[in-house]
């Protein structure tokens, strides 16, 4: 089990589209990174050409529009999913322990206080406050983000690799010691 300390400790990816954040995680994955400490988080897209819907089968959440492929795909790698409306970022789509920390955050809002959900369950995994507007701006823009998170050495580890990725940023949050 970790301990807070570890949980602090973080590296966010900044991604232009789904594809190479995927491949991100599939790189992670190949690794033998903990998929247990890797979030991902995008904007959801409607248009009036496609339905978007999401619904519960048993222990899997099923996606359906413009980007199902993507997301059914990465649902099956990570642990958690859920959809979002955040207030000034919009409809967000998150899968892996972000979804349980932004739930957290929710229901701990005032102790947190002046953050959106969202920004609130990053700041419950590590991410500093501000750092949080950057990363909300990037979901904004369409742009995608992955988190790994956990102790110092497998964020070191996932940092190594996500460097080798096509991300637009990559910041490396530590745990004040």
């Amino acid at each position: 089990m970790s301990t807070v300390t570890e949980q602090q400790n973080a590296v966010v990816a900044t991604y232009e589209t789904h594809t190479q954040a995927e491949d991100a995680v599939k790189k992670l994955q190949k690794a033998g990174f903990d998929m247990k400490q890797l979030s991902i988080v995008g904007r959801d897209y409607h248009s009036d050409e496609h339905v978007v819907g999401y619904y519960n089968s048993g222990d899997r959440m099923k996606y359906w529009g413009k980007l199902g492929a993507f997301w059914g795909g990465i649902w099956g790698i990570l642990f958690g999913a859920a959809f979002f409306w955040v207030p000034g970022v919009g409809p967000l789509v998150v899968a892996g322990p972000l979804t349980a920390a932004i739930l957290g955050g929710l229901e701990n809002a005032a102790i947190v206080g002046g953050l959106s959900a969202l920004g609130a369950g990053l700041y419950g995994i590590g991410i500093p406050k501000d750092s949080i507007v950057k990363y909300e701006t990037a979901l904004k823009a369409g742009k995608f983000l992955l988190i790994a998170h956990g102790t110092p050495d497998n964020v070191a580890t996932a940092k190594g690799i996500l460097d080798q990725t096509d991300s637009t940023a990559l910041d490396h949050h530590q745990a004040a010691a």
